[in-house]
């Protein structure tokens, strides 16, 4: 077994006294230090041995897990865990993060939380979104026959409704790992072919995930999303060279719909938290003749969900 040499950091000693800011960034990088140390020392306690297929041995005093068997778990130095409990100024990698979330069995609010306490990124973001609870569900079907969906800052689609599952494509047919606006705005020919702006609605998208993106510049996902978007679409690489930035805003849309035609809304985006996490998006009909296809969509959308759900069953 591969493990991680225990390398302690050191630190000059300082000629001068350190400026406020920097004081108060020391200040709050050992307040976090701290706080990962309890938070690895009580998930460490909560485990049994036989939760991880280790012998329980005759004279275990420590509740829980001990030190060296986390370490041996994660595959790291004993000592260098030994550090990370006692709060040392050590820098600890995502790799060793992964590991340790891993050996302490963390759920997803679990191993974020060890994530930012540590300071960085997870290289493996959740697919399930914590912000899509239950009752925003039922929110989004109490909406229709608006369509509705919840998006977070990087355009991923993370639920919706009946209504907006039909109404630039059968979203339902989409892989979930491809269920992205900006993904299906620049490759998906049925989305693509359902956007009556069609190069301006591209532009725009691009010049706000351009805005979007400049708080999440060093993040796992976002460059995935960024490079597949530039490989697969040299309309988006076009965009994209432009360097514009735009922030979200509300505004009127047009859409020309498979199942019932052209489709005029006012677009609006409720954000569930400030404005770099999740949104509802909503499309409110902008005349009565919109207002009636979009029932009559619904109604299509209804039909074939239950006829789904009566196949399955």
């Amino acid at each position: 077994m591969t493990t991680i040499p225990a390398q302690e950091t050191t630190i000059p000693a300082r000629q001068t006294p350190l400026r406020a800011p920097e004081a108060s960034r020391t200040a709050a990088s050992a307040v976090r230090r701290h706080e990962l140390a309890a938070f690895l020392r009580s998930r460490r306690e909560r485990i049994t041995p036989e939760q991880v297929g280790l012998p329980r041995g005759r004279r275990r005093r420590t509740p829980g897990l001990r030190r060296e068997e986390v370490a041996q778990l994660s595959a790291v130095g004993v000592t260098w865990y030994t550090w990370l409990e006692q709060a040392r100024d050590i820098q600890v990698s995502v790799q060793v993060l992964d590991a340790l979330a891993r050996a302490l069995l963390l759920d997803a609010s679990e191993r974020a939380h060890l994530f930012q306490l540590a300071g960085a990124v997870d290289p493996s973001p959740a697919h399930a979104c914590p912000s899509v609870t239950p009752a925003l569900r039922a929110l989004l079907e109490q909406l229709e026959p608006y369509p509705a969906c919840l998006q977070n800052s990087r355009y991923d689609i993370l639920a919706y409704n009946r209504t907006y599952g039909l109404l630039l494509c059968d979203l339902d047919a989409v892989p979930a790992e491809d269920r992205n606006c900006m993904l299906l705005c620049y490759t998906h020919q049925e989305w693509r072919s359902s956007i009556v702006h069609l190069q301006e609605v591209q532009r725009l998208m691009a010049a706000r995930f351009r805005a979007a993106m400049a708080g999440h510049l060093g993040e796992p996902a976002w460059k995935t999303l960024l490079k597949r978007l530039r490989t697969e679409s040299p309309e988006f690489r076009e965009a994209w060279e432009r360097h514009e930035v735009r922030a979200h805003r509300s505004k009127r849309k047009e859409f020309l719909n498979r199942y019932v035609g052209r489709l005029v809304v006012d677009h609006t985006d409720l954000w569930l938290t400030p404005e770099t996490g999740p949104r509802m998006v909503t499309y409110v009909p902008a005349d009565e003749e919109t207002g009636e296809r979009l029932r009559r969509l619904h109604a299509i959308a209804s039909e074939r969900s239950e006829r789904t759900a009566a196949s399955a069953g």
